[in-house]
């Protein structure tokens, strides 16, 4: 057990590092040995690998105690909103995103503000941040606060690391996104997210939560009702 939980650590080190230090101190210099699109491989195969590393060590460990189980318990409920509103982020963070590499980033940040970027200009990150909350929340064990942590840590301390960045390469365009957008998610706005992040996030969120069942043996979500 504890030899399986230190190699967890391991592997949740390894994801969050290894994202940082590609992501910042060593990104100009492996760009400029391998190019832009060839270090786009070797973060996206680091990123795989030791993500991958650190679901099998959680899922070596198995069921431990700290799960709250219950069909309809107002935490669970509480935890399905999470889940369903970090789906509509990160839906809608795929539309327009200055924030993801794409050579029109400067001018979509000179752009209003459209969609989820009311709530915040990292919904991605906060998508992610949002779904490690809702998990921790029902399932509070060892192995799960140090996968969840993890992604939120990364989600989170990664979005303020990018506004540096992005800054730092944008110059004015991005401090035009940043007086326009919040870090922080004003989920009130959410009714502004638009047409298309709710139904792709509906669907993402129902797809999802419906693969509990063969993937984590229980249902999650609505289906968690319907049971």
């Amino acid at each position: 057990m504890e030899q399986g939980f230190a190699n967890l650590v391991a592997a949740a080190v390894a994801f969050v590092g290894t994202h940082f230090a590609l992501s910042h101190p060593l990104r100009a210099h492996v760009v400029k040995a391998i190019r832009p699109g060839g270090f786009q491989i070797v973060y996206s195969l680091v990123s795989f690998a030791t993500f991958g590393w650190m679901v099998l060590a959680y899922r070596a460990l198995g069921p431990q105690v700290g799960y709250r189980d219950g069909t309809a318990t107002p935490l669970w409920a509480l935890s399905s909103l999470l889940t369903l509103i970090a789906a509509v982020l990160f839906v809608g963070s795929l539309l327009g995103n200055p924030a993801l590499p794409d050579p029109r980033a400067a001018s979509l940040a000179d752009k209003p503000v459209h969609g989820v970027f009311h709530v915040t200009r990292h919904p991605m990150m906060w998508g992610f941040a949002l779904w490690a909350l809702g998990h921790a929340a029902i399932s509070p064990t060892p192995r799960s606060l140090v996968l969840t942590g993890s992604l939120g840590f990364l989600a989170l301390v990664g979005s303020h690391l990018q506004d540096r960045k992005k800054q730092a390469l944008m110059g004015a365009a991005w401090s035009g996104w940043e007086a326009k957008t919040s870090y922080w998610p004003k989920l009130g706005r959410l009714p502004k997210a638009g047409l298309v992040p709710w139904l792709g996030g509906i669907v993402l969120w129902l797809v999802a939560t419906y693969l509990h069942i063969p993937g984590n043996g229980m249902a999650a979500g609505l289906w968690r009702w319907m049971g």
